[in-house]
């Protein structure tokens, strides 16, 4: 006999004995809803009688404050609680609805007939009391009568209290022990039915399926752990136990699919992961050391089965200028121009070592007929060149699992867009810190510098010189020619003091026609030949504007020095006063700062 005729005949007989249990659990399930009925219609008869004894002694409280007090507040609470009283009929109809018995009903009606008693005498009391017979008033409602009327009304209330609670509870206990006994009478029959089941698994176990279950129980258990790589035993039985083990072979491969596929989510959350940290850590670099950094660092774990370098475009030499690299890259050159690269051309990544036959790059080192698995990408954003991410296949990563070729091309385009806003970042930069007429740095970057001096960021500020400059003259120079040519005289003013220091960041245009001149590690003698220098070629421009020659162009200079003359955080005042001096001095000259010896005695002089 094949399991699933066994199968049938207990399941058969196990459906009846299921039918016959859920019968007696529905009879079980009645008891328990006319137990929970009962309770219903105790709440209801509660809410239907809630305000009987509060109405009773609400309206006494308020006509007996009304008397002793005289306040006419308390009357008008007692009339309205005297407009919503209801009826005694009424009210006995409503106690009904809600399904008391006769005898509850009694006592209730009797309570309410005692309870209008008290009102007929309450209204009596505020009657007498009204007319100024307050004695009367408070005889009626603070009376032995009265209070025994009251109690009364109290009593005949609890009454219905307890009457009410007896049924309820003799309901409620007939109802369970009706629920407890078909509860009991299910449970047998469940009992029964298992004991049945349990007989028909036992002799099936025993003839057909025991031995087939042991030798898959172990598969089934690693496979619970998800160990996929156990073996399946052999099972060659046509029934259902072979069809058991189809299920579980079946269960394994689909296990194994699924680790590959977790594997491989999981290899690409963290790929994400690791692209989303570069690109945030690049959109934060202020520097291009930095932002070469980060990529040095990253792209070796996003692609670890590649060597790689990163190129920068040159515009003064036109060419792509190695900025970084990682894994030893060996073919590639460290510069080359762009016309090498496929992949500047067309705009497009290019790999020569592809499904079709394509060309390798000119700026590969590569051997006659050798073709490298290598990679160009170029880093382009707003349709401009900005360099390019070479990468190629290293020798020792064939266990490496490739890269996505998605996640590469993410990962050049995150890389372009970053170092399009870093160069944007220099070029705002350099516009908020230099003068665009000029060419020199400004009053902004002036500052800047003087406060690193100041907190000691620079070795120079232990031995300086300031030149302070002024064009003379300039304002009459303008109102004669012109601010065009005015202009054109402050950029060739501008010309002449970047090519007169080496560090040509430190030439500041000041303001106006003032400029400012800082010469790290010169003492005085050197800062006034230099300044020397600046006059006499200044001097010596020849300068044109619409035809017409502008004439001869002077300056005035002031030099201070530290510490010779002063200290850093005086040097701009000392050289402004020796600039003045120039001025007073007939201008077209250079003039020293005053040590500090001197400006003492100056000043003890002057006292």
């Amino acid at each position: 006999m094949r399991l699933a005729t066994i199968t049938n005949v207990a399941y058969g007989a196990t459906v009846a004995l299921t039918v016959v249990s859920g019968v007696m659990m529905l009879l079980a399930s009645n008891a328990h809803d006319r137990e929970r009925a009962a309770v219903e219609q105790r709440y209801q008869l509660d809410k239907a009688t809630a305000r009987l004894g509060t109405d009773i002694y609400a309206m006494s409280e308020h006509a007996r404050q009304y008397i002793n007090t005289g306040d006419e507040t308390y009357a008008v609470v007692y009339r309205r609680d005297e407009e919503e009283l209801e009826s005694v009929e009424r009210r006995i109809e409503h106690i009904g609805d809600a399904g008391a018995s006769q005898n509850e009903l009694a006592t209730l009606t009797e309570a309410i007939r005692w309870a209008d008693t008290l009102h007929d005498e309450q209204v009596a009391a505020i009657a007498a009391y009204e007319r100024g017979e307050e004695a009367r008033a408070r005889q009626i409602l603070f009376g032995p009568e009265y209070e025994r009327e009251l109690n009364r009304a109290e009593m005949l209330v609890q009454r219905f209290q307890n009457q009410l609670d007896g049924r309820i509870e003799r309901v409620v206990n007939e109802a369970a022990a009706i629920a407890a006994m078909w509860k009991l009478l299910a449970e047998i029959v469940l009992a029964i039915t298992g004991l049945l089941f349990l007989c028909v698994l036992y002799f099936i176990f025993k003839r057909r399926v025991l031995h087939p279950v042991v030798r898959l129980s172990d598969v089934v258990s690693r496979l619970a752990a998800e160990d996929y790589a156990t073996e399946l035993p052999e099972v060659n039985q046509i029934d259902e136990i072979g069809d058991m083990a189809q299920a579980i072979r079946v269960f394994r491969e689909n296990g194994l699919a699924r680790q590959r596929l977790q594997a491989e989510r999981d290899a690409d959350s963290a790929l994400r992961e690791l692209l989303s940290r570069m690109t945030q850590r690049m959109q934060s670099c202020d520097t291009l050391e930095d932002f070469e950094d980060v990529v040095r660092r990253f792209v070796p774990e996003i692609d670890p089965g590649r060597a790689g370098r990163l190129y920068l475009f040159d515009e003064s030499h036109n060419a792509m200028v190695e900025a970084c690299t990682w894994q030893k890259p060996v073919h590639s050159q460290a510069e080359f121009a762009p016309s090498s690269c496929w992949a500047l051309r067309r705009g497009m990544p290019h790999r020569p070592q592809s499904d079709g036959i394509d060309v390798p790059c000119q700026h590969l080192a590569l051997a006659d007929g050798e073709i490298s698995d290598s990679l160009c990408l170029p880093l382009m954003a707003q349709n401009e060149t900005l360099g390019l991410l070479y990468l190629e296949v290293r020798d020792d990563s064939a266990d490496v699992l490739p890269t996505p070729a998605n996640y590469i091309e993410m990962l050049a385009e995150n890389i372009s867009l970053a170092l399009a806003n870093l160069k944007l970042r220099d070029a705002l930069r350099k516009m908020a810190m230099h003068d665009t007429l000029t060419g020199l740095s400004n009053r902004r970057s002036f500052d800047h510098v003087m406060e690193k001096l100041r907190t000691g960021e620079g070795d120079a500020a232990a031995r300086m010189s300031c030149l302070m400059l002024d064009v003379d003259h300039f304002k009459s120079f303008n109102d004669r020619f012109g601010h065009e040519a005015g202009d054109l005289v402050l950029s060739e003013v501008g010309k002449v003091l970047q090519k007169a220091t080496r560090e040509p960041e430190f030439a500041f245009r000041y303001g106006g026609e003032e400029f400012v001149l800082l010469l790290p590690d010169f003492d005085s003698e050197q800062a006034a030949a230099r300044a020397e220098d600046i006059r006499l070629r200044i001097a010596a421009l020849n300068l044109h504007h619409d035809g017409e020659r502008l004439g001869r162009i002077t300056i005035s200079i002031g030099v201070a020095s530290v510490p010779e003359h002063c200290d850093l955080s005086q040097m701009v005042q000392a050289a402004d006063a020796a600039l003045y001096r120039a001025k007073e001095g007939g201008r077209d000259r250079v003039e020293l700062a005053q040590c500090r010896r001197e400006m003492r005695g100056s000043t003890l002089q002057t006292g």
